[in-house]
């Protein structure tokens, strides 16, 4: 990020739209929007939005497991594969 392009008032972005938003587009970079001088909102590129909006929901999904880890409600694999597969009752 580069602060002395990165980083612009909201009076700026409302003088200045297309140019922010074009900013954003090409550079990929957010743009930190300050009100009264200090930081208030960014502004992101649809794509970026989008990749963050996965990562986090795939991070929400994986929470889980990685308590499961962290507190030691684990098993060997082989031990549920053989459970998995008396249950189901699957040969082999």
């Amino acid at each position: 990020m580069k602060l002395i392009d990165d980083v612009r008032s909201v009076t700026e972005l409302k003088r200045k739209t297309r140019e922010i938003l074009a900013q954003v587009r090409q550079t990929g970079r957010p743009v930190v929007l300050t009100v009264n001088g200090k930081a208030d909102a960014v502004l992101i590129d649809a794509r970026t939005f989008e990749k963050h909006l996965s990562a986090s929901n795939l991070a929400k999904l994986v929470a889980p497991a990685e308590d499961d880890v962290r507190s030691g409600r684990t098993r060997a694999m082989g031990a549920f594969l053989r459970e998995f597969k008396r249950v189901r009752k699957i040969s082999g």
